[in-house]
């Protein structure tokens, strides 16, 4: 892993999650324990309306913390119910955790790959919807990211189970002076919660 995002997960490994948190995060620490116990793969598809802000951060530090605790067979994606762009704060964000990204085309919904190790395959993000072709169709669990996204989408096909892990958008915050500490904020804490519910799996030997 590149040496400044360890340092990054150094320091989001002493943020403590609130025990209110702990039990909204259970059920995903629940379901990634069983497909690990099963020795299946763990399919996680993170959505939020735009899939621009949350459910990105929250598939980077899903993968990135899978990795850091060598939990394996887990593949993470995000959606939204509509398709909007990554928004650029987060890329900045990220760039200054850590990780290595580079922007692979210039439209109005760019394609990024993000990296948290030299030698591991990037994490491809860009804008798209929950049931794009890009994500799993089925056995997988949607995490839903925002409450309108969760109020809004009643039903995601081919999920095995829904489990609702808001977080408040940065996005309140765009064009002020505390933006870039307000997504850092956000950033610290969707990785602090990854951080959790990875550290809490019991890896089994076969």
């Amino acid at each position: 892993m590149f040496e400044n995002l360890s340092k990054s997960i150094q320091t989001i490994a002493e943020h403590s999650v609130p025990k209110k948190r702990m039990n909204v995060l259970k059920p995903l620490v629940d379901y990634i324990q069983n497909k690990v116990d099963s020795n299946e793969e763990i399919r996680l598809n993170f959505i939020c309306t735009h899939n621009s802000r949350r459910s990105h951060l929250s598939q980077i530090w899903a993968q990135t913390m899978a990795f850091h605790f060598s939990i394996n067979k887990v593949f993470c994606y995000s959606g939204g119910t509509e398709t909007a762009a990554m928004f650029p704060k987060v890329s900045e964000t990220l760039v200054n955790q850590g990780f290595q990204i580079q922007k692979l085309n210039e439209t109005q919904n760019p394609i990024y790959s993000i990296k948290f190790d030299e030698n591991k395959h990037p994490i491809i993000c860009f804008s798209k919807t929950f049931d794009d072709l890009f994500n799993p169709v089925s056995q997988f669990a949607a995490i839903m990211t925002c409450s309108s996204a969760d109020e809004g989408c009643p039903f995601i096909a081919g999920a095995e189970q829904r489990l609702p892990i808001r977080f408040e958008d940065p996005k309140a915050f765009d064009g002020t002076d505390q933006m870039s500490e307000k997504y850092a904020e956000r950033s610290i804490q969707i990785a602090s919660e990854m951080y959790y519910v990875f550290s809490q799996i019991v890896k089994k030997s076969f």
